[in-house]
C-alpha cells in the first residue's frame, strides 16, 4: 500500500508540475513576434527599442490564433484521455517571428471518431479566432489608390476575398489594400490553417481525411503532392519545398487501433466541413 500511495503521489506531482519549458518558449515567441510586428511598422529597434510596443497588435492576435489552434487539439485530446503535452511555441528570426506551435500526443489514437475529433478541433478553434481577427483587421486596413512602393504583395484565398468583400465591397484591380497588422495576423492564420489542413500524412488534414475516407486518404495525398508540384512550377516555388517536406514526412496516415469503427453522421459532416475550410483557405500564390 505504501508503494501504491507513493506512485499515486508521484503522478499527482507530475500533473501539478509547472510547464517551464513551454512557458519559456512562449515568452521567447512573444518577444520574437513583438519584434517582427514592430519591424513591420518600420520601427528601428536599435535606436528606439522602447517602440517595440508597436508590435503588440500583430503579436498578440497571431499568438491568440496559434494558441486557439493548439489548445483546441489539447483540450480535445484530454477529453478523450489522450496523454498530450502543452503547446510548444517555436520562436524564429523570420518576418512573422515564429514557426508556429505544436503539441505531442503520447498515446495511440484508438478509433477514427477520436482521430476526427482531435484532428478537426485545432483548425476549427483557430478559425473561430481568425475570422473575427481578420474582420477587425480588414476594417482597420487602408485602401490606397496610388502605387505602394514598400511592403510585400500577398495572395488571396476564397475565404479572404469573401471577407474582404464583406468589409470593403468590390475593389478594382488598380487599388491597393494595405493590411493593418491585425489583418496581416489574420491572413497568416488562414495560411497556417491551410498548411495544417493539407490532407497528407499526419498533418491535421491527414487526420481528418483518414477519419472520413480511410485508406483512400493515400490516393488523395498523392494527388495533393502532384498538384503542389504543378503549382510550384507554374506559380509559387515555395510549394515545391512543401511537397518535398511532405514526401519526407510520409504521405500515408497510419491506421488507428480499432480501424473498423465508423464515423457517425455528425462527425462526417464536421470532417467534410473541415476539408472545405482547406479548400477555402488555400492560397495558390501566397507571396
Amino acid at each position: 500500500m505504501n508503494n501504491q500511495s507513493s506512485d499515486h503521489s508521484d503522478t499527482e506531482n507530475k500533473a501539478r508540475r509547472f510547464p517551464y519549458l513551454h512557458f519559456f518558449l512562449f515568452l521567447i515567441t512573444l518577444f520574437s513576434t513583438l519584434v517582427a510586428g514592430a519591424l513591420q511598422q518600420g520601427v528601428d529597434l536599435i535606436e528606439n527599442p522602447w517602440l517595440i510596443w508597436k508590435g503588440i497588435p500583430f503579436s498578440f492576435t497571431l499568438l491568440m490564433i496559434l494558441g486557439a489552434h493548439e489548445f483546441g487539439h489539447y483540450f480535445m485530446s484530454r477529453k478523450h484521455d489522450i496523454d498530450v503535452t502543452f503547446p510548444y511555441f517555436i520562436p524564429a528570426p523570420s518576418f512573422i517571428g515564429t514557426f508556429g506551435a505544436f503539441i505531442k500526443m503520447k498515446s495511440p489514437i484508438m478509433d477514427r471518431r477520436i482521430l476526427l475529433d482531435v484532428g478537426a478541433a485545432g483548425p476549427l478553434a483557430g478559425m473561430c479566432v481568425t475570422i473575427p481577427v481578420l474582420l477587425i483587421g480588414l476594417s482597420l486596413s487602408e485602401i490606397k489608390y496610388e502605387t505602394v512602393e514598400s511592403g510585400v504583395s500577398l495572395g488571396s484565398s476564397i475565404l479572404f476575398s469573401g471577407m474582404n468583400w464583406i468589409v470593403h465591397g468590390f475593389l478594382p484591380d488598380d487599388v491597393n489594400l494595405v493590411l493593418h497588422p491585425i489583418a496581416f495576423s489574420g491572413w497568416i492564420g488562414l495560411l497556417v490553417t491551410c498548411l495544417n489542413l493539407l490532407p497528407v500524412g499526419q498533418l491535421d488534414g491527414g487526420h481528418v481525411a483518414y477519419a472520413v475516407i480511410g485508406q483512400k486518404q493515400r490516393i488523395v495525398a498523392k494527388m495533393i503532392i502532384a498538384a503542389l508540384v504543378i503549382i510550384g512550377i507554374t506559380g509559387w516555388s515555395g510549394w515545391l519545398l512543401w511537397a518535398g517536406i511532405l514526401i519526407i514526412m510520409g504521405l500515408n496516415h497510419p491506421p488507428v487501433v480499432y480501424d473498423w469503427i465508423p464515423l457517425d453522421r455528425k462527425r462526417k459532416v464536421i470532417g467534410w466541413l473541415t476539408l472545405l475550410i482547406f479548400a477555402m483557405t488555400f492560397t495558390p500564390v501566397p507571396f
